[in-house]
C-alpha cells in the first residue's frame, strides 16, 4: 500500500507539473499575441478594449499582459490617453532583424556613394502596412545635418519617402489608403487635401522622383526616389536630405545620382525598366 500511496502521489505531482507547464505556455502565446498585434497594426497606438475585441480576450487578460510587457518595455503606454504603442524593446528587436536582411546591407553602399556625393544625409525606408520607417541611413560629418529615426512608422502621405512609396502603389492601394485615412498635418507644409495629394502623386510618377520641403519636419529638404522587386512592385525608397536652409539650393544635382542609385538596387532585386 505505500508503495502505491507513494506512485498515485508522484502521478498527480507530475499532473499538475503539466497543467502547470500547459497553463505558462497558454500564458506566453496570448503575449506574444498582443505583441504581435502591435506589429502588424497600422495604428500607431491601441487601447485595452480594442486588443481585447481583435483577440478575443477579456479586458482583465489584456490588462495583466500588457503589464508584463511594459516591464520588459516591449510595450509603452501613455499616462494620459492610457493608450499602448510598442517600446524601445520592441523596436530594438526590429532593428535587430532589419539589420539581417538583404536590402538593407545591398543599399550600404549606394547611401555612402549618395552622402558622399550629396554631402548630406542618405536613407532607405520600407513599407510596412500603411506606413513606412527608415530602416538605414548614412549621416556625413557636418556640423548641421539631418539625423532620423529609425524603426519609427510614418504616414505614408508625409514627405519625400513616403509620398515616392504611396504613387507607386498599385491605383487600388493607393485608393484604399486615401479611403481608410484622414490625411493629418504633421507640419504646416503636410498635403492634407486628397485632390492635392492625388495631383502630386500623379506628378511624382511622371517624373520618377519626390521631393519633399518641411511635410514631414520642419526645415527639413528631401528627395526620394523608388525601389522596385521582380515583379515591379515599389517596396522601399532610398532618399537624400538635409537641412532646408543648405540642401534646397543644391537638390536639383542630387536627383539624378539617386535615380540611379534607386535603378541599380532595383535591379539587384531582378526589377528592369
Amino acid at each position: 500500500m505505500p508503495a502505491q500511496a507513494n506512485t498515485s502521489a508522484q502521478a498527480a505531482d507530475t499532473t499538475d507539473e503539466d497543467d502547470s507547464q500547459s497553463r505558462s505556455i497558454a500564458a506566453v502565446e496570448r503575449a506574444m499575441d498582443v505583441l504581435l498585434l502591435f506589429g502588424r497594426s497600422t495604428r500607431p497606438d491601441l487601447g485595452v478594449t480594442e486588443i481585447a475585441t481583435e483577440l478575443g480576450l477579456t479586458k482583465a487578460a489584456v490588462h495583466r499582459i500588457l503589464t508584463a510587457l511594459r516591464s520588459r518595455q516591449l510595450i509603452a503606454a501613455d499616462p494620459v490617453t492610457r493608450r499602448y504603442s510598442l517600446g524601445h524593446a520592441a523596436i530594438s528587436l526590429g532593428r535587430a532583424y532589419l539589420a539581417r536582411t538583404d536590402l538593407r546591407v545591398m543599399a550600404g553602399p549606394e547611401l555612402r556613394r549618395l552622402a558622399a556625393h550629396a554631402g548630406e544625409t542618405a536613407t532607405l525606408s520600407i513599407r510596412r502596412g500603411d506606413t513606412r520607417l527608415y530602416v538605414e541611413q548614412v549621416v556625413p560629418e557636418q556640423e548641421l545635418r539631418m539625423e532620423v529615426s529609425l524603426g519609427i512608422p510614418y504616414p505614408l502621405h508625409a514627405g519625400s519617402s513616403s509620398k515616392v512609396i504611396l504613387a507607386f502603389l498599385r491605383q487600388e492601394e493607393i485608393e484604399g489608403y486615401l479611403t481608410r485615412h484622414r490625411l493629418e498635418a504633421l507640419t504646416t507644409r503636410t498635403i492634407t487635401d486628397q485632390a492635392k495629394l492625388r495631383a502630386e502623386l500623379a506628378a511624382i510618377r511622371r517624373r520618377g522622383y519626390a521631393t519633399s520641403l518641411g511635410e514631414r519636419q520642419e526645415g527639413a529638404a528631401s528627395i526620394a526616389a523608388p525601389v522596385f522587386d521582380h515583379d515591379g512592385g515599389v517596396i522601399a525608397a532610398i532618399s537624400v536630405s538635409g537641412p532646408s536652409t543648405r540642401f534646397k539650393s543644391h537638390m536639383q544635382q542630387a536627383i539624378p545620382p539617386l535615380i540611379e542609385a534607386a535603378d541599380r538596387l532595383s535591379a539587384q532585386l531582378g526589377h528592369h525598366r
